[in-house]
């Protein structure tokens, strides 16, 4: 099977010589439906894509189309299936919606479309019925993983577009390949059409370079893709950070009566796309003193160096989380927090961009480590309340026609609105902000 494992979703697709998948779960009824199908021959090309063909047009005279029967039948005949009853377990945790997949065997590109829900993005008069962001990975990575990252991930969209006020169901796509080659309209016309036929809204995330998105657009292929280099409300990591940082203002002022970081101390964790933005911020705004760390020390030294007048330090990244400082802002890997770290924390705040920063494997879980955090005194609440201003720059581009102004106004009205909502409303209930915010939402997707 080549560079397939021992276990995956693509190897009944590849033996039979199948293109698409659909995985669907009911989570009100517990039911599952299956669909598999061959709608282009393997050397099919691509680059015509939404310039000679669209979405349903017919590729092959020799289409073919299974069933759930029919599938279940393949997967057990391959002895894949136990790993597609594992899967759907998945789904079934996270109620989510189900799995859209696309295989081009010429290229071997395995794509996969997380959809968590659908709800709120329909009858929304766009194409695009949900939004999430598009990651690549690599062939070294085990697919379960790679599959728990994406529902993961586009469970997580489905509450960030609600915090965004967005119209937008949640999903991410997940697109196992070699790193992209933008000069072969062949790759670029499939995955534009594998995402178009998902109806999802996107911007590149993890290995997928930003100026894909204007490839896309100015090639033709798809209006779906958002934040690249020409957009013109620029890039989603300042956005980001101003609206992690303005969350951050009200929540002192929830606590303290003061909408201010002046004469704080800060620990900022992670100088990327967003983690840089936030550092400026925060000095800005008048922290006595920044502590930074970055897994690259050249960044770290450029930080420093293109801030003069500043009281800045730097330390490990193994130790940033610990440092005894007023505000803890971490804006890189997830997972950070758990039992252990949490009981070393010496912050009053934590409000960072970072996605899935407590390490849990359920929604339950994530609950249990916020009450963790609000035992020790500290103001936190789950980041994907207040790191949403990415998507809403997205969806400033592709609803809107936007521009950095725009988008501002809207992060200044939305974010600190947001906020409020989540302290005032814990406080009243009695429940972490963290709780609360997921039942809130939950009240919209589930009911």
């Amino acid at each position: 099977m080549g560079r397939l494992g021992a276990k995956s979703l693509f190897i009944p697709l590849k033996k039979e010589g199948l293109t698409s998948m659909r995985i669907r779960y009911n989570f009100k009824t517990d039911e599952v439906r299956l669909w598999a199908a061959k709608e282009w021959e393997a050397d099919f090309d691509f680059t015509g894509y939404n310039h000679d063909f669209w979405i349903d047009g017919i590729f092959t005279d020799d289409a073919r189309y299974l069933n759930t029967k029919d599938v279940w039948t393949i997967f057990e005949k391959y002895g894949q299936k136990e790993y597609l009853e594992s899967v759907i377990d998945l789904l079934r945790q996270g109620r989510h919606f189900g799995i859209d997949i696309y295989y081009n065997d010429k290229y071997d590109i395995r794509f996969m479309m997380n959809e968590h829900s659908r709800k709120v993005g329909l009858l929304n008069k766009s194409h695009s019925i949900m939004a999430g962001g598009i990651r690549r990975h690599k062939f070294e990575e085990e697919e379960m993983d790679v599959i728990i990252d994406g529902l993961n991930l586009g469970r997580g969209m489905s509450f960030k577009n609600i915090a965004g006020h967005l119209p937008f169901g949640g999903c991410k796509a997940t697109v196992t390949m070699d790193p992209l080659d933008m000069d072969n309209m062949d790759i670029m016309g499939f995955i534009a059409f594998a995402l178009d036929s998902c109806r999802d809204m996107t911007g590149p995330d993890m290995n997928f370079p930003v100026e894909m998105s204007d490839v896309m657009m100015e090639q033709g292929y798809s209006k779906q893709f958002t934040g690249g280099v020409t957009a013109k409300t620029g890039p989603t990591g300042t956005p980001t950070a101003y609206g992690v940082y303005l969350s951050l203002l009200e929540a002192i002022n929830f606590n303290e009566g003061v909408k201010s970081v002046q004469g704080k101390t800060a620990a900022l964790m992670g100088l990327g796309a967003v983690g840089w933005y936030m550092g400026e911020y925060l000095l800005e705004g008048g922290v006595s003193k920044l502590t930074v760390a970055d897994i690259s020390d050249e960044q770290v030294q450029k930080f420093i160096k293109e801030h003069p007048g500043y009281d800045i330090d730097s330390c490990q990244v193994s130790e940033v989380l610990f440092e005894d400082v007023d505000i803890l802002s971490p804006c890189a890997i997830g997972g950070i927090f758990d039992d252990d770290s949490i009981a070393k924390l010496q912050c009053k705040y934590i409000y960072g961009s970072s996605n899935n920063g407590l390490k849990a494997s359920s929604q339950e879980e994530e609950i249990r480590l916020a009450e963790l955090i609000a035992s020790r005194g500290i103001t936190y609440t789950v980041e994907w309340w207040h790191n949403t201003a990415g998507v809403i720059c997205g969806a400033e581009e592709y609803l809107y026609d936007g521009d950095a102004e725009s988008l501002k106004s809207k992060v200044e009205k939305i974010m600190p609105q947001n906020a409020k909502k989540a302290l005032n409303g814990a406080k009243e209930a009695g429940i972490t902000p963290t709780e609360f915010v997921y039942r809130y939402c939950e009240d919209i997707l589930y009911k």
